[in-house]
């Protein structure tokens, strides 16, 4: 293991690792039920579909593992899983098979880019100020995503966004014990604070009836079949307008959202260059893309890396080995779904919160008092939790960059790949 993910020389041990892993899995284990339940709303099989989202999400987080050796987990992303369903199918009449086939072809399209350096071009492209400001964003989108999945911050009509019900034994109320136990163990320096406060709020939950053992419950299940090669070739259907409009979608969000995961992940875990570059990157975005042409190859939506791998990194996860842990218990959950199906949304939100926390820290390194860097940084940080989008974030970031270094006459400061970026952003305005 020394070897292979050279421990020492980034300052881990197996144990943490093993632990970070634990953490991550549990931290986003939701997807195996929220994933399902999405694209099952489409006429999609629930079992074939939870099967794929097992076996592409490990085939992805163990690549990630020995391809690139970074505690970068990856699984069918929240929001794509959406656009996918409700979208593309629900909203746009496509069938699924049509679906999976732009997911298909994106993935593909992926691995070409990965493979001729596109993406880790892009990566380059984004200046230092709007890498740390991805860093705080993502943590505030990580926060947001933990109060929403509690209940703790609900839709208001009124207000946009409002308190939920936070009454005794609810389950908002049982997040915010949750929170309460990850802080005071972490203030306590009491090591795997974040997992050891999601296994205690699961059993809290038992007695509030939050944490439900069904009647008749086991702890073994054996999987269904996946979803093999479900797609739909016909010229009529791919050679389309909105074809191309889903297929470009699909693109864009995956590229933007996996480059400010990784450039977020990488900076909590302080894997990050000083000139801000992510070691092995192209080995890291190839893994995300052929995690995706495997998931539509097997029957899920995109699959891209996930923002709850900070939460393995705030547990001290900094090589592969906490992704090749992860991936493995990805592929234990194909036999033990009931198990770990258990740990209610009220159990990992208050992780997803705390890990808000601990990902605001590059906040104070942001230059805000050049307000050629400032402003890009704050727009990029408000507009993740408030567009519910990594990827906008990073388009704001880039367009008010480009606008007011153009403004100041400052052009040096501009590479030839962030006025494509910039032109590509504006020409997705127009195409809304």
């Amino acid at each position: 293991m020394e070897k292979i993910f050279k421990l020492k020389e980034n300052g881990t041990t197996f144990q943490r690792e093993i632990f970070a892993g634990l953490t991550t899995f549990l931290t986003m284990a939701y997807i195996l039920a929220v994933n399902p339940g999405m694209l099952s709303a489409t006429g999609m099989p629930w079992g074939g579909v939870f099967t794929a989202t097992v076996i592409a999400s490990a085939i992805a987080t163990i690549m990630m593992a020995f391809a690139a050796n970074l505690p970068v987990a990856l699984a069918p992303g929240m929001g794509l899983n959406a656009f996918f369903a409700f979208t593309v199918v629900l909203g746009m009449g496509y069938s699924w098979q049509l679906a999976l086939t732009a997911v298909f072809f994106e993935g593909i399209l992926f691995v070409i880019l990965s493979l001729f350096n596109v993406r880790e071009a892009i990566i380059k492209a984004i200046p230092t100020n709007l890498k740390k400001a991805v860093a705080v964003g993502i943590g505030l989108f990580i926060a947001l995503i933990g109060f929403a999945n509690s209940g703790i911050i609900v839709n208001d009509a009124g207000t946009v966004i409002g308190l939920g019900d936070l009454s005794a034994g609810s389950s908002s109320f049982l997040a915010l014990i949750g929170l309460v136990i990850i802080a005071v163990l972490y203030v306590l320096k009491i090591p795997g604070s974040i997992l050891i406060g999601i296994i205690l709020t699961t059993i809290i939950g038992i007695p509030l009836k939050i944490t439900t053992i069904s009647e008749g419950w086991s702890l073994f299940s054996l999987p269904a079949a996946p979803l093999f090669f479900q797609f739909d070739f016909s010229a009529a259907s791919i050679f389309s307008f909105p074809f191309f409009t889903v297929f470009f979608t699909f693109l864009f969000v995956d590229i933007f959202d996996t480059i400010g995961t990784l450039v977020g992940v990488t900076t909590q875990a302080g894997l990050i260059g000083k000139d801000g570059s992510i070691p092995r990157v192209k080995q890291a975005l190839l893994s995300d893309a052929v995690g995706t042409v495997a998931g539509a190859v097997l029957g899920t939506s995109t699959v891209t890396s996930y923002v709850e791998s900070a939460a393995g990194v705030s547990a001290g996860g900094r090589t592969g080995l906490t992704s090749l842990t992860t991936g493995i218990l990805f592929l234990l959950a194909l036999f033990l779904s009931p198990l770990f199906l258990l740990i209610p949304s009220a159990a990992t939100a208050p992780a997803l919160i705390f890990v808000g926390f601990l990902m605001m820290q590059p906040v104070v390194n942001i230059d805000f008092s050049d307000p050629t860097e400032g402003i890009p940084a704050f727009l990029a940080i408000v507009m993740m939790p408030f567009a519910y989008s990594i990827a906008e974030g990073i388009v704001y970031g880039i367009l008010a960059y480009v606008i007011l270094k153009a403004a100041n006459r400052r052009f040096k400061d501009i590479t030839i790949i962030t006025w494509v970026l910039f032109a590509i952003f504006i020409v997705r305005f127009f195409m809304h």
